[in-house]
């Protein structure tokens, strides 16, 4: 007896895919097609070739993957471009301001702008630097640090793991208000109380108004990554005896101390370039005052927004003020970055 012997072909589940190059072909036919339509259209902003060209590759994607890979994958693809999109948008303006402060702040910057005050040079003078502004940036900033990180650590901490009732909700409120607080009335506040105690403006005003400024953001922060840490943890410490305080203290906290401590940075972020509690409650001070509680004291936000006022149009003026806030970017990068690294150190393995 004989048998035919049939050959089976395994079916593809897979269906016909655009090569992986076909994302960046798109792209490039549209920034082409973009600047060809914006020369053609007399349109000399960038940004708008920029529009054109996103909504040109959006399009492109999805019919050139709807004729390929069918209108299920042109669907997921057009998602993802638009993602893309969003996030070049997002990025183009941002590399462009840090672009911008680079070239302008580099003109003057070097290691007598970095170790000289102002002292007796007028705004629109050429020389002087900003010692005096970043001695009274790193103490006033660092004050309202040992200030808010940790009374905003500990209300996390009671939110999380013992807040319940009235209370806490009371607390929830009002950190949620002081969210929204303008920098502006946080000033007034500190203001209001020296004039009541006639007090003349001194650096710790300053930190005090930006503590408050800098709190909720501790808060919601420590509160979020309190809550990730998984209760599992908890109930194993508590099921061996160890008390709530210890748990918290040496389970809780270790496990949550990177997301702490990013959260720490951007609440200093966050107050390190506000100008308007500074100009009412620290003054300013073009000479170099080491001392936080007592006299004027400047600051870099104020420095860069003094030299923009009273620059009377000198060019030297506005030099230094694209210095001071590329000091300003490069400070806040600074302290990010150690501030990662800590977190790496100290978070368990």
């Amino acid at each position: 007896m004989s048998t035919t012997s049939a050959v089976v072909k395994p079916v593809s589940l897979q269906g016909a895919r655009l090569p992986k190059w076909a994302p960046w072909g798109v792209a490039a036919a549209a920034t082409a097609v973009a600047v060809a339509i914006g020369l053609g259209t007399g349109l000399h902003s960038r940004v708008q070739w920029g529009l054109i060209a996103s909504v040109l590759f959006v399009l492109g994607t999805y019919a050139l993957s709807a004729k390929v890979e069918g209108r299920r994958q042109a669907k997921d693809r057009i998602a993802t471009s638009l993602v893309w999109v969003a996030f070049l948008l997002a990025v183009v303006p941002l590399l462009s301001l840090v672009w911008e402060t680079v070239v302008r702040g580099v003109k003057v910057l070097d290691g007598y702008f970095l170790t000289h005050s102002m002292g007796t040079v007028a705004d629109a003078e050429p020389g002087g630097g900003i010692y005096h502004a970043i001695l009274g940036t790193a103490q006033q900033v660092g004050l309202a640090t040992l200030i808010a990180a940790p009374i905003g650590v500990l209300t996390a901490i009671y939110l999380v793991e013992y807040g319940r009732g009235a209370l806490a909700r009371a607390v929830t409120f009002f950190v949620d208000v002081m969210t929204g607080i303008p920098s502006i009335v946080a000033g007034l506040f500190i203001l209001s109380l020296m004039l009541m105690f006639d007090l003349q403006p001194f650096g710790f005003a300053g930190s005090l108004a930006l503590a408050i400024l800098m709190l909720p953001v501790v808060v919601r922060s420590t509160e979020e990554m309190l809550k990730l840490v998984p209760n599992e943890l908890r109930e194993a410490s508590l099921a061996l005896g160890v008390p709530r305080w210890r748990t918290i203290l040496k389970v809780v906290l270790p496990t949550a101390v990177g997301g702490i401590t990013t959260g720490v940075m951007l609440a200093v972020a966050r107050i390190a370039g506000e100008s308007a509690p500074v100009l009412l409650l620290v003054f300013g001070n073009p000479f170099i005052n080491a001392n936080p509680f007592e006299g004027a004291q400047a600051s870099l936000p104020l420095y860069i927004y003094q030299q923009y006022v009273n620059s009377a149009g000198s060019s030297a003026a506005y030099d230094r003020a694209w210095a001071a806030a590329l000091t300003l970017i490069a400070f806040v990068m600074i302290l990010n970055l150690v501030a990662r690294g800590i977190a790496r150190w100290k978070t368990p393995r």
